[in-house]
């Protein structure tokens, strides 16, 4: 069961995040091409959880591989796809995210897709990329409710355009900073003069610390934060960008990621699965080729600034309006997670002159 709570974002409210522009929609599908798909599962008292599936181009994911790196901030998780991804810089399936116990499902559901493309039916190798975080305290997680269906129905309902955040898909039932959390999105778009790159950020949200808000401590203020109540978890952060990086850029920007969930209060508990999954959408790597050469156009290492800063606000913001968009929720044995007080919070944040 959820509880009705404002959809508003953080910037209706007056609230800003660094210095640069956000993309038209201020989500992950403002960078073109890039399709998210969500399924929410809630049933009876004790189910809450779901899938959410990010595609980074419209074509077949395995024949045209997307360059990608994968940054690990704290690694108490169970990412699956890392030392393919690590060793050879690629990405050759949807990024699926769910829970902890979900993730075989969703890893067979993945291969079951790549197989069945038209164009892979030699394909005898698959390296499904699935992120997750633990939603164990609103969902029934031992149950293991999600099926390869959920999972197959993220990835076809994909699309671009607005993305559903808060109670939805893969952050249906988390909790973060003590809150419920659940699924955010936000974008920065460089100027011209930069580069005019895109960068957008998707995040699943069930992770502790002490909740920073445009630089206020907000969870002083409300008296939730960790060590104070007993608040752990993970996130999942996914970037992308229309900007022309190799494997190696790609994880110095998921690096940068990570600066945005620790300028969010995020303090990456011993118990807390971080992973950062980067990936570019300026070109794709031909899994056959008939040379034996890639030539590609590359943004120098002198050129990346912009887009580290970029990431550290878009994941800033996606991590805040999760929690802005997500409802308070009632689960498995009855345990309740109340929304974050938005009134209350905004309230606060005018009066510190935060907020216009």
């Amino acid at each position: 069961m959820t509880l009705a709570q404002s959809v508003k974002r953080p910037r209706e409210y007056g609230i800003r995040f660094g210095v640069l522009p956000t993309g038209p929609l201020n989500a992950i599908t403002d960078v073109a091409g890039v399709r998210v798909g969500q399924v929410t599962v809630q049933q009876g008292a004790s189910v809450r959880t779901g899938v959410t599936a990010i595609l980074p181009h419209p074509g077949n994911l395995f024949q045209q591989k997307s360059p990608a790196a994968i940054y690990i901030g704290n690694g108490f998780g169970k990412l699956t796809g890392y030392s393919q991804v690590e060793e050879l810089g690629t990405l050759e399936t949807p990024i699926v995210l769910t829970n902890t116990l979900s993730v075989p499902t969703a890893t067979d559901a993945l291969i079951d897709y790549t197989l069945r493309q038209p164009g892979n039916e030699q394909v005898r190798s698959v390296n499904p990329v699935v992120g997750e975080t633990n939603d164990g305290f609103l969902n029934d997680i031992r149950g293991r409710h999600i099926t390869k269906q959920h999972v197959l129905t993220a990835i076809q309902e994909a699309k671009t355009g607005p993305v559903a955040e808060g109670n939805v898909g893969a952050g249906t039932g988390t909790v973060c900073f003590g809150f419920k959390g659940g699924i955010g999105t936000s974008s920065r778009k460089l100027p011209s003069s930069l580069g005019g790159y895109t960068v957008g950020v998707l995040v699943q949200t069930n992770f502790g610390g002490v909740l920073q808000i445009a630089g206020m401590p907000v969870g002083v203020e409300l008296g939730k934060y960790s060590f104070k109540e007993n608040l752990d978890g993970s996130c999942m952060m996914v970037v992308l960008t229309d900007a022309p990086l190799d494997a190696r850029n790609l994880k110095r920007l998921a690096k940068r990621a990570f600066m945005g969930l620790a300028k969010t209060g995020g303090i990456a508990s011993n118990g807390s699965g971080d992973y950062v999954i980067a990936v570019s959408t300026a070109y794709q790597l031909p899994h056959d080729s008939k040379t034996s050469l890639d030539t590609l156009a590359l943004l120098r290492n002198d050129n990346t600034s912009a887009l580290f800063m970029a990431a550290i606000e878009a994941t800033e913001e996606a991590i805040v309006n999760s929690l802005f968009a997500a409802k308070t929720t009632v689960g498995d044995q009855g345990h309740q997670v109340d929304a974050l007080p938005v009134p209350r919070v905004v309230d606060w944040l005018k009066k510190a002159g935060q907020a216009r």
